[in-house]
């Protein structure tokens, strides 16, 4: 058995439903208007999302609509590995608190790991002022 991986949850409270977070953040086609790792576009293909990114074309897996807020993901690399990437909206009060939790990748160094902690909180923060608007 191998160790966990370091990890990060990372949050934000938006101003909106639990309902309309999940609704909009669950649609594939609304991830490049916030999600800025995804590239330049995701397109569906013979049943598969494929997000257009500067490392090449790669797989985005999403988790089945559900009443739970569940918006869990897994980004298949070029290699083939994947990077699994839970996501939960929840309601707080009527507005709604995402988690997002960041696993540190093996390999990875410290630096790397800030790094994507500050672009994932960049991306839920333009999230946030999207729903808010």
């Amino acid at each position: 058995m191998s160790a966990p991986l370091p990890s990060r949850v990372l949050h934000i409270a938006i101003a909106r439903s639990v309902q309309d977070v999940y609704r909009f953040a669950s649609d594939p086609e609304n991830m490049p208007k916030w999600a800025s790792g995804l590239g330049r576009g995701i397109r569906h293909v013979d049943g598969k999302w494929y997000a257009d990114t500067p490392e090449g074309k790669l797989e985005v897996r999403f988790a089945p609509a559900n009443d739970f807020g569940v918006l869990d993901h897994e980004v298949v690399l070029p290699s083939g590995a994947s990077v699994f990437i839970p996501m939960r909206a929840v309601a707080n009060g009527d507005g709604c608190e995402l988690t997002f939790v960041l696993f540190r990748q093996p390999e990875m160094s410290e630096e790397k790991f800030d790094e994507d902690a500050a672009w994932v909180t960049r991306d839920l923060e333009a999230l946030k002022a999207l729903l808010e608007a």
